[in-house]
């Protein structure tokens, strides 16, 4: 299955009582494999958590820690939020490769460095 197609079918998972939006992601890793997440929404607000963690999460609980490509799917097309964007920075180089997909089957691919140039990393702490 495609990381779009992965992506979509995750986003069917979506738990979002709340926003409605429903936003589904899939992480390929280094190795090849593919991960997917769906948005988790809490109450509390501060307890949700994106599509593309839970999808990094999955990779890193099972030994994957290097991303190569991540697609997010949603409705219309959103761009990862900050926070997803400094958790990539911790799994993958700034050439990750984000591929952002709509409902209409618009796509839209960009490296990490370009959503967050300035990225701290693990780097920054030596």
């Amino acid at each position: 299955m495609s990381l779009r197609d992965t992506a979509k079918k995750a986003s069917e998972m979506s738990y979002s009582p709340y926003s409605k939006a429903r936003v589904g992601a899939a992480v390929e890793t280094s190795d090849g494999k593919i991960y997917p997440g769906c948005n988790i929404e809490n109450a509390s607000f501060g307890g949700t958590v994106c599509a593309e963690r839970t999808a990094i999460w999955k990779a890193v609980s099972e030994g994957n820690k290097s991303m190569k490509k991540i697609y997010v799917f949603t409705k219309d097309g959103w761009p990862p939020c900050g926070m997803c964007l400094q958790v990539m920075t911790e799994f993958a180089t700034p050439d990750l490769e984000i591929t952002i997909g709509n409902e209409a089957g618009q796509e839209t691919t960009k490296k990490l460095k370009d959503y967050l140039p300035l990225a701290f990393t693990p780097a920054n702490l030596k």
